[in-house]
């Protein structure tokens, strides 16, 4: 195993108490491109590209008791597909203005902002980023958006950057080692 990547105390005690991670879909989940594709019948489909390493993180997270969730701006079938596959209990598509949506979701689970984590690379996401427990965003973000979060994640969007953060909280939370062995045979 490699060492642990060393996080500051105030993110680590922020991490500890995360109960839910939401976050952006596209430059967070994705690395941003949508790949516009011919369909048979002359319209047009779009589709995006997901990073395994996330994949497998995000099943982590739920078999950990910690909750997950997408706001983004655009949807469609990928991110559909994505969500249920990696059993989200939050989606919203289409939406740019997400505080309303970061309020409802504190209102319908009773967390509290301190219990909820937040990924984000661009404007759209301050609302949200200024108001989380923690925030976080991937290398590649904004300059605006790196300069505000509570950590700043290595790998860029759609290159593991969500892993990244559920290895912080799984591993703030004392729940990593039992990842860990499930895979140690």
């Amino acid at each position: 195993m490699k060492p642990p990547t060393p996080h500051s105390e105030d993110v680590l005690a922020r991490a500890s108490k995360i109960k839910l991670l939401l976050m952006d879909c596209d430059g967070v989940l994705t690395d941003g491109r949508i790949y516009f594709l011919p369909n048979p019948d002359g319209t047009v489909g779009e589709t995006k590209c997901f990073d395994t390493h996330d994949g497998i993180a995000l099943q982590w997270a739920y078999r950990n008791g910690i909750d997950t969730g997408i706001i983004s701006g655009r949807g469609g079938i990928a991110v559909q597909e994505r969500a249920r596959s990696a059993h989200m209990r939050f989606l919203f598509e289409g939406n740019t203005e997400k505080l309303p949506l970061f309020n409802q979701i504190v209102t319908e689970t009773g967390y509290a902002p301190e219990e909820i984590a937040y990924v984000g690379d661009d404007v759209t996401d301050l609302p949200i980023l200024k108001r989380a427990g923690l925030s976080a965003a991937p290398s590649n973000s904004r300059q605006e958006i790196l300069d505000l979060v509570h950590y700043r994640i290595p790998a860029a969007g759609g290159s593991g950057a969500v892993r990244e953060v559920i290895e912080l909280l799984l591993k703030a939370q004392g729940k990593w080692d039992g990842v860990w062995s499930h895979y140690d045979v």
